[in-house]
């Protein structure tokens, strides 16, 4: 090789030598690995040629043991396998195997994963390591929102990610994979950010009566253009299905208008509407009040209008949430969402722990006030499309009250409201699975309205 200078062989396989192509003096040494045609050249650190000697012979015992106890020879930084990974991961999601926002999340914890321990050796990361992970990011990390913490489910995240990108080390021999092992980490069970029910009521009154009406004194100095009048109110209708159904945004985003059941009668004589809901990798059914009934033929009139501009008709197949380009909905409105819960007579972005809230949150709504009118965790994880378990743990905070319905007063659904248009308007309500508590009766013109939530027993298995 033209660069290797003052060469000198100590045996057959090992030499020592000197490189032209760098400035320094010190000696390399280069090792031939037995039974393969190749070869492992390590820098020695020294100048002085018998102290070279001494090194060489070291590394390449070394090497012998590493090959006896089948361990690996060659190390790589931490932050080259890591790049490697995160190509494997973005060729899954052009494959289609993943999606590509997995992808995304995979290297932005990837960035977090380099400043611990991008420039160690992969060989080098074991339990010792991988164990003060939680501690660092602690005390090194800041949350989404302004003076947030790191989230315990953001540090599991990032764990997880880098149980994999060791899985795949070890599966390309850059570590031993019986050396290495992360065992589930105690941290704390991620709590949902919700509405409780007076920041709820605040939402709903003030986007039906302030935000969505054509004509307001308060908008007059911005007045919103058609589009924007189309999308708040798409999002508010959106956002009294979401609070009423409890699914997850993901299925939300996936649902179809061929989805959306025919009315059920419950074994109570209550009627129910089915709704028919797919998430990343499983397809489920719940069921929701009437209301949301109604909500959804606002929805369809809202995008019946919008798309017979753009010069064609809705189908079954078609998405239910569409934007105003009449493509299904991606974010789900979020730039909606955050217009407002921004306002000043909501200011609601954020939670009192200073947590950004999101169209997750709710879901959280649902079934906060669900478990807050005594529904048991079981019918309400049935409902959800969840365990037991992961109701009880992440709701462990609430407690079913036996006056339901005082600590419910002034939820649109429990007090009577009007939307303007002299009907019965509903925020957040009982229609959930397997309501136990039961809402006081409210009297509108001397006649007692029929309760909330009478769909909610169709829950139950039958």
């Amino acid at each position: 090789m033209a660069f290797i200078l003052d060469k000198q062989e100590l045996k057959e396989g090992l030499i020592i030598f000197r490189r032209d192509d760098v400035k320094h003096k010190e000696w390399y040494c280069r090792i031939k690995i037995p039974d393969v045609d190749k070869y492992k050249t390590i820098h020695l650190k020294t100048v002085d040629v018998d102290k070279a000697k001494t090194a060489a012979f070291e590394r390449e015992f070394e090497m012998r043991v590493k090959i006896k106890h089948d361990l690996p020879i060659f190390d790589k930084p931490f932050r080259q396998v890591a790049k490697e990974y995160e190509d494997f991961q973005k060729q899954r999601a052009d494959a289609g195997e993943i999606k590509h926002n997995r992808w995304k999340v995979v290297v932005s914890y990837i960035k977090i994963l380099n400043l611990y321990c991008g420039d160690d050796q992969i060989s080098l990361i074991g339990e010792a390591k991988w164990k003060g992970y939680p501690l660092w990011r602690r005390s090194e990390g800041k949350g989404r929102a302004k003076n947030e913490k790191v989230s315990d489910w953001t540090i599991r995240g990032e764990i997880n990610v880098l149980r994999g990108i060791m899985s795949f080390a070890a599966a390309k021999n850059y570590v031993a994979e019986k050396k290495f092992s992360i065992r589930p980490l105690k941290l704390r069970k991620p709590r949902g950010v919700a509405f409780m029910p007076e920041e709820y009521n605040t939402l709903y009154k003030y986007a039906r009566d302030i935000w969505i009406p054509e004509k307001n004194e308060r908008d007059k100095k911005k007045k919103p253009s058609k589009k924007s009048r189309w999308y708040r109110k798409v999002f508010y209708n959106f956002m009294l299905i979401m609070a009423n159904t409890g699914m997850r945004t993901p299925e939300a985003a996936n649902l179809l208008r061929r989805d959306r059941g025919e009315p059920r009668t419950g074994k109570d004589g209550g009627q129910f509407l089915p709704l028919s809901v797919r998430g990343k990798d499983m397809s489920r059914e719940l069921v929701a009040g009437m209301n949301v009934a109604k909500y959804l033929d606002r929805i369809y009139e809202l995008m019946d209008q919008r798309l017979k501009e753009l010069g064609r008709t809705a189908t079954r197949d078609d998405h239910i949430f569409l934007t105003w380009e009449g493509k299904p909905s991606k974010t789900l409105y979020q730039s909606s969402l955050a217009d407002l819960l921004s306002k000043h007579h909501t200011n609601l972005l954020f939670s009192v722990e200073g947590k950004r809230r999101s169209n997750y949150s709710f879901r959280h709504t649902y079934a906060t006030f669900r478990k807050l009118n005594g529904t048991k965790s079981f019918e309400l994880a049935m409902q959800m499309g969840t365990s037991e378990k992961e109701i009880r743990e992440t709701y462990a905070h609430i407690t079913p009250s036996a006056s339901a319905a005082a600590i419910l007063q002034g939820i649109p659904a429990w007090e009577v409201a009007e939307d303007g248009s002299g009907e019965i308007a509903c925020g957040v309500n009982a229609d959930a699975a397997g309501a136990e508590a039961k809402p006081r009766k409210a009297k509108r013109k001397g006649k007692a309205l029929q309760p909330a939530g009478k769909a909610s027993r169709s829950t139950r298995r039958r």
